[in-house]
């Protein structure tokens, strides 16, 4: 986590949020901004452009949808945690609206965190 003078004077989480669709994006950094504890630094559409902005941003952890298009999460995943070490790591949490596939096994051997979404609904 970065310290950089979040609201009580402790430590803010920067984040990217990865999403092929640009309302569920805007959706994601609405709710983490108002976290006190959390800023967006990025968005990114497609996988491609996620590694490219984490490289760039160096967020602390990184919203990633399984499925967009140019370059899939789980290949972005792998970039951006093949690419990093130690604290500078940044964590990767894969999204996905689908039931448990072969998309969130893959992402956990990646070493991601997974969230299935649709689990409620």
């Amino acid at each position: 986590m970065t310290a950089n003078g979040a609201a009580g004077g402790g430590a803010t989480t920067r984040c990217l949020i990865a999403d092929d669709q640009a309302m569920v994006r805007e959706g994601f950094a609405a709710v983490l901004a108002a976290q006190p504890s959390l800023l967006v630094v990025g968005q990114a559409a497609d996988g491609a452009d996620a590694v490219r902005q984490t490289r760039h941003l160096r967020p602390d952890v990184v919203l990633m949808d399984v499925r967009m298009p140019v370059m899939d999460g789980l290949q972005a995943a792998r970039q951006i945690l093949g690419g990093a070490s130690g604290p500078a790591r940044p964590r990767v949490l894969m999204l996905t609206t689908f039931d448990l596939d072969d998309y969130v096994y893959e992402a956990l051997r990646a070493g991601c965190g997974a969230e299935n979404l649709a689990g409620g609904l």
